[in-house]
This record gives C-alpha cells, sequence and structure tokens, in this order.
C-alpha cells in the first residue's frame, strides 16, 4: 500500500522507520520530511495543515493511508476531509482532537465522565485569573488553553512566577492559544505517559513511557519539548496502567462517544501517579515526541498492523506483541534550547552510526545541505537504542551519543535516571 504520513520532526522520522518494517508498505512518503526521514523515504513539500491541500495531494499520489504526526493538522480537520474524500487517515477528527487542542474542553468532558483530574478554572480575562491565584496560593498551575507546541504550560512554584504567567499568556506569549486560560491546582507525584489506541469502541494500551522535560541533567532548567524518553515506565504497574484504562480513560470515550465526537486515532494519557492512584495531567490527540521514538523502536513493523486496525475499526481483534524489552531515546539539542539557539550549523559523525532494528538516530530539526547535515530545528537527533534491560539500552545510545560530532550541540546526561 501507499503511505503518507504528515511531519517533520523525530516522531515522523520512527514512525516511518516502523511503517518500512512491514511487508504492507510499498511505497512510504513524508510530508515535508527532514534530512533522515530523506534517506529512507520520498518527502515532499506540502502544507500539512492545509486540508485541501493535503487530500488532493493524497488523491494525486493514490494514498492508501495516511498517518498524521502533530496536533496542528488533526485540529484543522485534516483527517475529516481526508475521511470525506474516502481515504483511510490515523487520527481524530478535529472536533475529536479538541481533548488536546482545547484545555477547556478536556476539563468538561473529565467532570461528565467523572475521570480523575485536578480542580481548575478557567479565565478569558487577566484580573479575575490573578485574583483566584492570589486566592489559591503557589504552587499551581497555569495553562494556554489552545495549542501552543507543548510550550504553554507554566508550573509555578511560587505566586509571582503565576502571575508573570498570566501576564505573558494574556499579552500574547502564545498567540490565540493563550485567549482563554485554565488554572489548575498543582499535583505532586510522578508524571508517565500512557499510550492507548482508540476506534470509536474499544480502548487497546500500546505502551507506557516517560519523558525528561527539563533541559538540563538532574531536571534543572527551563521546560522543553523533551530531552529524552525510555519505554517501559516502570512507575505505570499493570495494576495502575488498569486502574487508568478504567477510571480516567474507558470514561472518557464513552463522554466523547455520547457527545457525538467519537475519538479514533492514539489518546495519550499524561498521567500523575501518587500513593499508587493515576490522576489525568493532559490529553493528547497524538503520540508524543520524543515518547514515539521509543515505543517505534519496540513496536517494529507491527505498529502499522495496529495503526491500520485503529483506522478501520477492528481494534477488538487486535493484539499487541510486546517482547520483554526497553528502549531509550537521548535528544540531541542545539545550544541554548529551548531559548534562542543558533542554525545551520553542521553534524558530523553519523555516517558511522549502526542503523538496526535495536539502533537508530531519528532525525528531527535537520536539513541536508551541500552533502552534509546541518541542524535547523531546536531539538535535531534522537539517538535510539534497544536492550534486555534499560542499562543496556542507555549504554548503547550514549555511546552512539558520544561518537556525533556536533560542537554547536548539547544533550543530558542522565536519561533514564528515575528508572534507575
Amino acid at each position: 500500500m501507499n503511505i503518507l504520513i504528515l511531519g517533520s520532526g523525530g516522531r515522523e522520522h520512527s514512525l516511518a522507520w516502523a511503517a518500512l518494517q512491514n511487508p504492507k508498505c510499498d511505497r512510504l512518503i513524508v510530508a515535508p520530511g527532514n534530512a533522515g526521514i530523506a534517506q529512507i523515504a520520498d518527502c515532499a513539500s506540502l502544507d500539512v495543515d492545509n486540508p485541501s491541500a493535503v487530500t488532493e495531494f493524497a488523491v494525486e499520489n493514490s494514498i492508501d493511508f495516511v498517518i498524521v504526526g502533530p496536533e496542528a493538522p488533526l485540529a484543522a480537520g485534516v483527517v475529516d476531509m481526508l475521511r470525506n474524500a474516502g481515504i483511510l487517515a490515523f487520527g481524530p477528527t478535529a472536533a475529536a482532537a479538541q481533548l488536546e487542542a482545547s484545555k477547556t474542553f478536556t476539563k468538561e468532558v473529565c467532570d461528565a465522565a467523572s475521570a480523575p483530574t485536578a480542580a481548575w478554572a478557567r479565565f478569558t480575562q487577566a484580573e479575575p485569573a490573578r485574583d483566584y491565584i492570589r486566592e489559591k496560593g503557589a504552587p499551581i498551575v497555569v495553562k494556554a488553553d489552545g495549542l501552543a507546541a507543548g510550550k504553554g504550560v507554566v508550573v509555578a512554584m511560587t505566586e509571582d512566577e503565576a502571575l508573570a504567567a498570566i501576564d505573558d499568556m494574556f499579552d500574547g506569549a502564545f498567540g490565540d492559544a493563550g485567549a482563554e486560560v485554565v488554572i489548575e491546582e498543582f499535583m505532586d507525584g510522578e508524571e508517565a505517559s500512557y499510550f492507548i489506541l482508540c476506534d470509536g469502541e474499544t480502548c487497546l494500551p500500546i505502551g507506557t513511557a516517560q519523558d525528561h522535560k527539563r533541559a538540563f541533567d538532574g531536571d534543572k532548567g527551563p521546560n522543553t519539548g523533551g530531552m529524552g524518553a525510555y519505554s517501559p515506565a516502570p512507575v505505570l504497574t499493570d495494576e495502575i496502567a488498569q486502574t487508568a484504562l478504567d477510571q480516567i480513560i474507558k470514561p472518557t470515550m464513552a463522554e466523547m462517544t455520547r457527545r457525538g465526537t467519537p475519538y479514533t486515532g492514539v489518546l495519550y494519557a499524561g498521567l500523575m501517579i501518587k500513593d499508587g492512584q493515576p490522576r489525568l495531567v493532559e490529553y493528547n490527540a497524538r503520540f508524543g515526541d520524543p515518547e514515539c521514538q521509543v515505543l517505534m523502536m519496540r513496536l517494529g513493523g507491527q505498529a502499522l498492523d495496529l495503526m491500520l486496525a485503529c483506522a478501520e475499526a477492528r481494534l477488538a481483534d487486535a493484539q499487541v506483541n510486546w517482547a520483554d524489552d526497553h528502549a531509550i531515546t537521548v535528544v540531541m539539542a542545539a545550544q541554548g534550547y529551548p531559548g534562542s539557539y543558533e542554525k545551520g550549523s553542521v553534524i558530523k559523525g553519523l555516517d558511522g552510526l549502526p542503523e538496526t532494528s535495536s539502533e537508530m538516530v531519528f532525525h528531527a530539526g535537520t536539513t541536508a545541505k551541500d552533502g552534509q547535515i546541518t541542524a535547523t530545528g531546536g531539538r535535531a537527533l534522537n539517538i535510539t537504542a534497544r536492550g534486555n534491560t534499560l542499562q543496556e539500552a542507555r549504554n548503547q545510545a550514549y555511546a552512539m551519543a558520544d561518537r556525533v560530532d556536533w560542537a554547536e550541540g548539547f544533550f543530558r546526561k542522565d536519561i533514564g535516571w528515575r528508572a534507575l
């Protein structure tokens, strides 16, 4: 079959890599892709947030199946238009993607479903929001209601931090995403990511992971899009995962169906776990990045079969075949990230690195120029490895990372520390 993947990051590189392990994949196009993806698939210049452009491209190229990587095309309604054109697509409709696109929507759904989550309040003006923060005190969490590329959340440990976050959001720091703000109770505990495929009726868990949001070792520094991840997440035991499925995921999915917006695609539940009890932090309507990289490394070619079963509403008959293994990914980012950083520096040393079913470098913000790989994004590479133990996978990933010659880049040296 002919497959189109939308996106340009490490997530999409890992999705492409997994799809190519499956004999069902005859031709693979990724739009727009990156320098690493271009080495294994055809890349196309395409406005992936434009439903008409994506659908027209899919028809012209006889695409059988479209996998949507990032959140913006989902919120724009790309899946809706593809389905209306009779093209199979993996991902939720725009209405269902509100579980990520609107924090207020998600909170209302969770309240209706009695799904355990943080207490919250919504504000459209700064002064009432400031009054609420002064009343509740810190620590407290301030979130831009809309999509902010994973950066619209401030976990404020002081009242001043929270008030500053309110000013930033209402002053336009996150564009339209910050026109409304949700303020939540601070939840302590250990956070983990739970990934479930949903086809409107059946929920099929496909894995757990933990990522590292802070820029520097010891979980210090500013929040980022993620500096590394590992799978499985030990804190999400089978018992806790089942509790989350029964008390959070399934009630949410039932409420979505009741509202006439059944959810199909991957549901990424960020959970806070304390004393063996999970509570929902947030939902994302797509695979996490860099969590997707470790999941794809562990799933391999069956990932395509599972996504097809999801899109075709066949999850009731599907099964995940897990090996008793572990995977880890280490993000290499440009110096200065997540703040300002230099673009265009040359990354050397990639040619000699292994490319196997248990060792891969997934590219994110890279471009090929004059025969060289250059860094064009804050997060450039995902050094990913799989092993019988997390320590084995970690050793291999760091051995690969140490061979990359990129003076303008950096990476955390402690990915996986919690589990180890």
